[in-house]
């Protein structure tokens, strides 16, 4: 990834990242960072950058043309993601640190003085982003705060990657209490349970300290989780059919956007979404209740998945809003029918057997051949694959140094994106490949499941075969198309 900084303090950006953890993954290359003084591109012949603010007012104001000329020679035609760091902004948090790390590149512009020229503002800026309620003498402090936030999340920054998934904001719950050595310390003792070696143990005692913590220190956070958890468990009377909400309110990744118990045993008219990956999961008791969830469907959502056929004819039929960012502007959309699907899990907590060893990580030099064989039509593209390579969330089969097979977890949850060569086929690499994947879910406490076509009769036998079980329902796909070009999201 590569960070562009416009300020008027570029030994501050330099020194306040070129140390520490930062510093030495910008040395190793893992990102790049690039400073520019916008003081450099000012036509006046004095380096004044700034002036009055028209109409009158305290302080001086940023002119236009300075920043505007140095995004200019910083981007040269290209679109860059452009941030303006503003109290007036969304505030920044964990989950836009992750959606911003999904970029190639990030253009930071810093304000100064009483700001900048609104002019320049409504032509470059694509994003206005806030650390918080309070005002500081620029903008150079938060946006050294959020590149570190989005660096940390890039593979290698860190050295061991899943330091970015166990920490404050994961899952909705604060992170635990830790210890080092010595063992007792002003007469204080590390907890027994840490000390057992008993794993389980270990995990149990961490989550009651994560949420007897967020409780006490961040009762909105908490109430997210509780409010989550006792829907996870009333989920759970149809785990087979619902284990795709379970799964994402328990990572902290779905947000009840409406839930009401119609009265049936296990049945609800509930709305999930996934903001991460643009996923809406419903369920409604029948048309009238779908008809006001439809309603409810956040106009950034890109994917709707349910299991009544019902819900087909009402989506179709409506326009939809849209409002994400890479459509901006005021522009509808239809969700239209992929594919119908059968919806698998793994309930057992034994892990598999993994009879072909040369399964590793996949990493950046491998985004070719992943795109090559799991083209955009099937839900894939450079930025999509480049994203799921950075989460640590695809492995590889190879022979030697050749990658020949893949087999990864989609952003929402499920397993998935199974390829192998079609001259190794058939010689177990594509079962070993997702028995592998199932084995790091379930390291993770997770419960492994995934969609199949219902059409792909050898992926269902692959699925019987690995110990999975079919839900009780069939599951519709769908995808927003928007209206005035026609394109699939």
């Amino acid at each position: 990834m590569r960070f562009h900084v416009l300020t008027l303090f570029p030994e501050m950006i330099e020194q306040g990242l070129g140390q520490g953890i930062l510093g030495k993954a910008a040395a190793r290359q893992l990102f790049t960072l690039n400073v520019v003084n916008i003081r450099d591109y000012t036509q006046e012949r004095h380096g004044k950058v700034d002036d009055y603010p028209y109409g009158g007012g305290a302080g001086m104001l940023m002119q236009a043309q300075p920043v505007y000329d140095a995004f200019e020679a910083v981007t040269a035609g290209r679109k860059v993601r452009t941030i303006y760091v503003t109290p007036q902004g969304e505030p920044f948090t964990q989950r836009k640190a992750r959606e911003l790390s999904e970029e190639e590149e990030l253009l930071f512009l810093c304000g100064h003085y009483e700001g900048i020229d609104e002019r320049v503002l409504e032509e470059i800026v694509t994003d206005s982003i806030s650390i918080g309620d309070y005002v500081l003498t620029g903008g150079e402090l938060p946006a050294m705060v959020m590149i570190d936030a989005i660096a940390r999340l890039l593979p290698g920054v860190l050295g061991n990657d899943s330091s970015a998934e166990e920490e404050s904001f994961h899952c909705d719950l604060l992170e635990y209490p830790q210890y080092s050595r010595p063992e007792i310390w002003h007469g204080q003792k590390v907890p027994e349970v840490l000390l057992s070696g008993d794993h389980r143990k270990t995990a149990a005692w961490r989550l009651e300290q994560s949420v007897s913590r967020t409780a006490e220190r961040r009762p909105d956070l908490y109430e997210k989780y509780r409010r989550k958890q006792e829907m996870i468990k009333r989920l759970s009377s149809e785990k087979r059919n619902n284990i795709h909400m379970m799964e994402s309110l328990a990572a902290g990744r779905g947000e009840i956007l409406y839930a009401a118990d119609v009265g049936t045993s296990g049945e609800w008219d509930i709305l999930v979404y996934d903001g991460e990956s643009r996923i809406c999961m419903m369920m409604a008791a029948d048309g009238t209740a779908g008809k006001a969830l439809a309603e409810k469907i956040p106009a950034d959502a890109r994917w709707i998945v349910t299991s009544q056929p019902f819900m087909k004819e009402i989506l179709e039929r409506r326009e939809f809003p849209d409002s994400g960012r890479t459509f901006p502007g005021d522009i509808k959309g239809k969700f239209h029918e992929i594919s119908p699907c059968v919806q698998m899990l793994y309930t057992p907590r034994e892990t598999l057997s993994v009879r072909y060893r040369e399964i590793r990580r996949l990493t950046e030099k491998d985004i070719a051949y992943v795109c090559l064989h799991y083209p955009e039509r099937e839900g894939g593209g450079e930025g999509y694959i480049r994203e799921r390579i950075r989460s640590g969330a695809l492995y590889g089969a190879f022979a030697g140094e050749r990658l020949i097979g893949f087999a990864g977890v989609h952003r929402g949850g499920s397993l998935g994106m199974l390829y192998v060569e079609e001259a190794r086929r058939r010689s177990g690499i594509g079962q070993s490949l997702e028995a592998y994947m199932v084995n790091r879910m379930l390291d993770r406490g997770r419960t492994p499941y995934l969609y199949v076509d219902e059409r792909d009769a050898a992926m269902y036998r692959l699925q019987e075969k690995l110990g999975f079980y079919k839900a009780g329902k069939s599951f519709l796909w769908l995808k927003k198309v928007l209206a005035n070009s026609m394109a699939l999201c």
